[in-house]
């Protein structure tokens, strides 16, 4: 039986920071634009938050040629400050971000609604390889 219901797909990272730091990193648009790209030929070049319910973030994602780029950006649905993110993007698709206080590490879950032109495959990969950048820049910064 066919659903209307889309598939969700979860990345997940530990990172060794507390959930104060991974918060404020994830969260803050001079960090966002240090971590969020899936690959070393893009970049975020520009970042907006409004960390609110009702809120809009909005980051702008190029690859570093000048290729191709896009504004990747939505709406805030719940803020939970140091647990829970949820937002609804431009296209209706639904993100949540829990992030799990472990003492000096964050659990940083985050489950999406995937789209249909790409394979979920490739979704997840993505999403993940942003998610590991993420990771990596918090610890070293």
């Amino acid at each position: 039986m066919k659903t209307n219901q889309p598939t969700k797909v979860t990345v997940q990272a530990v990172v060794q920071a507390p959930v104060e730091k991974a918060w404020r990193y994830w969260t803050d648009p001079e960090h966002i634009t240090k971590w969020n790209q899936a690959s070393e030929t893009w970049h975020a070049p520009k970042a907006e938050n409004d960390l609110r319910v009702g809120g809009r973030f909005l980051t702008r994602m190029e690859a570093k040629d000048g290729s191709m780029g896009f504004d990747f950006f939505g709406i805030y649905d719940v803020v939970k400050l140091h647990e829970q993110i949820s937002y609804t993007m431009e296209d209706g698709r639904k993100v949540e971000i829990t992030f799990m206080d472990q003492g000096n590490e964050t659990k940083v879950i985050e489950t999406f609604d995937a789209e249909s032109t790409h394979s979920i495959e490739m979704q997840q990969a993505g999403w993940q390889a942003i998610l590991d950048n993420f990771k990596k820049y918090t610890e070293e910064s």
